[in-house]
């Protein structure tokens, strides 16, 4: 199967209960089928800055934001795959191109090592991003899910996530997807449905049926404003009093 490096999209996140999700599960037969993979665990790791200046700036709400990711379906071995990923989002449309490699090149190429045009015009464009913001690793973020594909558009697909797990220790794919929870503002799944243009008219028609409203909740944000901004607040603190 080809490997997608390339996607423009809208991505729109639902939190639901339990009996929402059974009755979409049941109705969406029609229309939706498992994709190639079906039911998986992803594990991600979040870049950022050393005083998280991407998700600070995510969490306004611009009209552009970036991020940088590195992601593997499964824990990976020590010679396993993963994807390096930069996600960008204007105005509503989300753009995310990725490069595929063995996790033993991430930390070369993401700290300069190992040169971007390595991996063509998409690991220059992340190896740009790095040499601007000089991320590094910051959080772990798991979570099973539960993936289909448009049968008559496999470019619309609608995930279900659950057992949203984080961890900002030990955080390397290869040691593990163990993390505690993150809390969902409702509910119990994180539902996305992602699509190239318009929303289906069945599917608008079986969301509002069931209640669902399209949410902003942002997995690594909940993490940084639930648990990791104090440290961030201290740290700028202790900046101010130095420069004063």
């Amino acid at each position: 199967m080809a490997i997608q490096c390339c996607f423009e999209r809208y991505e729109k996140k639902y939190c639901l209960t339990l009996s929402q999700q059974r009755f979409l599960l049941e109705r969406m037969t029609p229309y939706m089928k498992k994709d190639a993979y079906g039911e998986y665990t992803i594990c991600n790791i979040y870049y950022d800055t050393d005083d998280y200046r991407l998700i600070r700036a995510s969490l306004e709400k611009p009209v552009y934001k970036e991020k940088l990711r590195v992601r593997s379906y499964g824990v990976p071995q020590e010679d396993g795959k993963v994807f390096v990923e930069l996600k960008k989002k204007f105005d509503g449309v989300v753009y995310k191109r990725r490069i595929t490699t063995g996790i033993q090149n991430v930390e070369p190429f993401l700290s300069g090592e190992l040169p971007g045009e390595n991996f063509g015009q998409i690991g220059r464009e992340i190896g740009y991003f790095q040499s601007f913001y000089q991320t590094v690793p910051k959080v772990f973020i798991g979570y099973d899910r539960l993936a289909f594909a448009g049968i008559d558009d496999p470019q619309l697909r609608i995930t279900f996530d659950t057992n949203l797990r984080w961890r900002d220790t030990d955080v390397d794919l290869r040691l593990g997807d163990h993390g505690a929870p993150i809390a969902l503002p409702c509910g119990d799944v994180l539902m996305e449905v992602k699509i190239p243009g318009a929303c289906p008219l069945w599917l608008s028609h079986l969301l509002s049926d069931v209640g669902a409203f399209p949410t902003s909740f942002s997995k690594y944000g909940a993490c940084y404003r639930d648990e990791l901004s104090a440290g961030v607040h201290t740290i700028n603190l202790k900046e101010d009093t130095f420069c004063a």
